[in-house]
């Protein structure tokens, strides 16, 4: 009997102090507000990270995970965001001119107010992208490919017509 409660009491005290010393989850990043121009952020885990009002011109996201990651307001001229996974982002009130999105993945994300301006999205999935009628018409305007994550037509995932 003392044997056993000396076990279960061994087995407690050790799961207590693996609860005390194990390091804490990891917070998701929060950089809003910063000027990061010509950041190196890519092939990084940035999984519901904030990117809020930042100054992102000229940045490196490529190959990131940004899924659920805000980057509402930010400024994106000639950001590489190309392989990027940002589904679920929210993308609103972002400026994109000149933005690589080759190979993104979009899907979910909310770009309702955001500006695209002579970007380059060859093979971007935008599924269920809610977006303005203007921004629509120039996406479909230079839309094509296939992206290789999804297997979906950049087209087609904007219901061009």
């Amino acid at each position: 009997m003392q044997r056993r409660l000396a076990a279960t009491l061994a087995s407690c005290l050790l799961l207590l102090f693996s609860l005390v010393v194990s390091p804490p989850a990891q917070a998701a990043m929060d950089v809003a507000k910063q000027v990061l121009i010509g950041a190196d952020y890519s092939n990084k885990d940035l999984q519901g990270a904030t990117f809020n009002l930042s100054n992102l011109r000229e940045a490196n996201l490529s190959g990131s995970d940004l899924r659920g990651a805000s980057l509402y307001g930010a400024k994106l001229q000639d950001a590489d965001l190309s392989g990027t996974d940002l589904r679920e982002a929210t993308l609103d009130s972002a400026v994109m001119t000149g933005t690589n999105l080759s190979d993104a993945v979009l899907e979910g994300a909310f770009a309702f107010n955001t500006r695209f301006t002579d970007v380059t999205i060859t093979g971007a999935d935008f599924t269920d992208v809610p977006m303005r009628g203007d921004q629509l018409k120039s996406l479909c305007a230079v839309a094509d490919g296939i992206n290789p994550v999804t297997g979906r037509s950049t087209r087609d995932s904007l219901g061009c017509a």
